[in-house]
């Protein structure tokens, strides 16, 4: 009764059985990841099916962004552009700027409440807006106790409101 917030659940990797339904019975929602299927032997969660009740998003800060997982995962990216872009032949070999909005904008799509984008990911939708080195558009990784937390955007923050968005 003290706040209008809207409690978001982090339930991903193994929780016990019963936090999903309690988790609905209390309206707190629930984080599906594209990449981390909770859905045992699936390849992703296809934001489509989402429930209302969660938060979708194509990854977490513990991921790598969509260029460079693009470019990392390439039986994953061909799988994507096969099933669930639905392309015939070779996917390239980077994540274009329509790739990053068709991925995107899949998410928008969803019948969850609440879609969650990274910045670089958004950023990556417009050529000019780009990182030249798609490395460092990573902000963690766990693994490694000297990067965590390293992102730093490369453009001013206070001009992403003015800018002109319309060239791609």
């Amino acid at each position: 009764d003290a706040t209008p917030m809207l409690p978001c659940g982090e339930d991903l990797g193994m929780v016990p059985d019963m936090v999903p339904a309690l988790m609905r019975e209390m309206g707190i929602l629930s984080l599906e990841i594209e990449r981390m299927p909770k859905t045992m032997g699936a390849w992703r969660a296809d934001p489509a099916t989402a429930a209302y009740l969660s938060v979708v998003s194509p990854a977490t800060h513990d991921m790598a962004p969509i260029r460079l997982w693009w470019q990392e995962e390439r039986g994953a990216a061909e799988r994507y552009w096969a099933e669930a872009m639905g392309r015939e032949g070779q996917a390239p070999a980077e994540a274009t700027p329509e790739i990053c909005d068709a991925i995107i904008a899949a998410h928008l799509r969803s019948p969850a409440m609440l879609a969650v984008v990274q910045l670089q990911d958004l950023l990556a939708t417009v050529d000019s807006a780009r990182r030249d080195d798609i490395v460092t558009e990573r902000i963690n990784q766990p693994a490694d106790r000297h990067h965590r937390w390293r992102y730093r955007c490369h453009l001013d923050v206070a001009d992403l409101p003015v800018r002109d968005w319309s060239r791609r």
